[in-house]
């Protein structure tokens, strides 16, 4: 009778919600094969192991960025499309800066060369041995300057450009933002050149090899370094929006705009500290993101975006953890899709699932949840 009972059960399932089902099984198929592919060694686990970390730091930085992209939707109610571009200032400010602090102000490099992040080759990170470990002060300036420069510049945009227009649609500000994207990029183009320059020194970042079964898994302090500002910056978040009278005033003002301009919230500093809060993320997390992948260019911000936006609306758009959530879904889901397809459709992979979670949850996994 339990049997019999259990299978009926499943039979409605299937016939009322196919979709449902349909995911249910084929993510069981893709378990299972996992487990078979391991168990022969087709993959190996300490490859997955490999796989599984470069996720969870790509998942991290999607994360990280898609903050203020979230915070952006759900106080300031527009997609802001120069977000893209915001990471991409914070990666190439906080570049300058650690460039000039490791190049001894000009000492081990012409200064205009550092000032321009090695502009047309002039000058190359592992020259100037660039790591957490190696020029840990030139680092850590770098992060400062790139949350302070991003969040300066997201103001003057809002001040200039937004704030005229914010009584009108979400298109209008939408399309203005793609304008904003657009200048930014060819801005930073014109300023620092279009080459793509690696600008740390690989061979000077310690790791660790981690063992597993049938290798190791190496993890190397620039990968901690993100783990370890991107988990510390996300629990400030946390703390700020659930313990904090800003916080509080954040939520409200994402929940119902009027009802807390009646209430006596001051709704345009609440605007401002949301460009504050959302710029400063935005700007440490392209820094951090170059400092993991080695490799800087002026439209690195803009080739991000689209994974971004993925995470942000597969967690639930305008909602922060929902956007920390969805980051590590699509990074996980970017790296570990090599497993069962060729490398070259890994980030299709990740888009498809975004699709395969709306069908079932249209608002995304932090169904309806605003900020917090």
């Amino acid at each position: 009778m339990g049997i019999s009972e259990q299978y009926d059960r499943g039979r409605d399932f299937l016939v009322a919600d196919p979709i449902r089902a349909a995911i249910i099984i084929m993510g069981v198929v893709l378990l299972f094969d996992l487990v078979r592919q391991l168990a022969v060694g087709q993959t190996q686990i300490s490859e997955f192991g490999v796989l599984l970390k470069d996720g969870l730091m790509r998942g991290l930085f999607f994360g990280l960025a898609g903050i203020g992209l979230s915070m952006t939707y759900s106080i300031l109610n527009f997609a802001n499309f120069s977000h893209g571009d915001l990471i991409t200032n914070g990666a190439f400010s906080g570049m300058v800066v650690t460039y000039i602090i490791a190049g001894g102000f000009g000492r081990e490099a012409d200064i205009g060369s550092l000032a321009l992040v090695g502009a047309d080759g002039s000058v190359f990170g592992a020259q100037l041995g660039i790591g957490v470990a190696s020029t840990p002060l030139a680092v850590f300036a770098g992060v400062v300057v790139a949350g302070i420069s991003t969040v300066i510049l997201a103001l003057f945009i809002d001040r200039v450009v937004y704030k005229p227009i914010r009584d009108r649609s979400g298109i209008t500000l939408l399309i203005t933002s793609i304008g904003v994207a657009f200048v930014l990029r060819y801005l930073i183009q014109f300023i620092f050149g279009p080459s793509r320059r690696g600008v740390t020194d690989s061979g000077a970042i310690p790791s660790v090899a981690v063992p597993a079964v049938d290798g190791t898994v190496t993890v190397d302090l620039h990968e901690v370094t993100l783990l370890v500002v991107s988990a510390g910056l996300m629990l400030g978040l946390h703390f700020l929006l659930q313990r904090t009278r800003l916080g509080k005033a954040m939520r409200a003002m994402a929940d119902n705009e009027d009802l807390a301009r009646i209430t006596g919230i001051p709704t345009e500093r609440v605007v401002t500290f949301t460009w504050v809060i959302g710029a400063a993320l935005t700007g440490v997390a392209g820094f951090m993101f170059v400092l993991w992948n080695g490799t800087l260019y002026w439209f690195q911000g803009w080739i991000l975006l689209l994974p971004i936006f993925a995470a942000v609306i597969l967690g639930g758009i305008g909602s922060v953890y929902g956007a920390i959530l969805g980051g590590l879904v699509v990074g996980l889901t970017w790296s570990l899709a090599i497993v069962w397809i060729p490398s070259g459709l890994a980030r299709a992979a990740a888009f498809l699932l975004m699709i395969v979670v709306l069908l079932v949850r249209p608002e995304g996994i932090f169904a309806g949840r605003s900020t917090a």
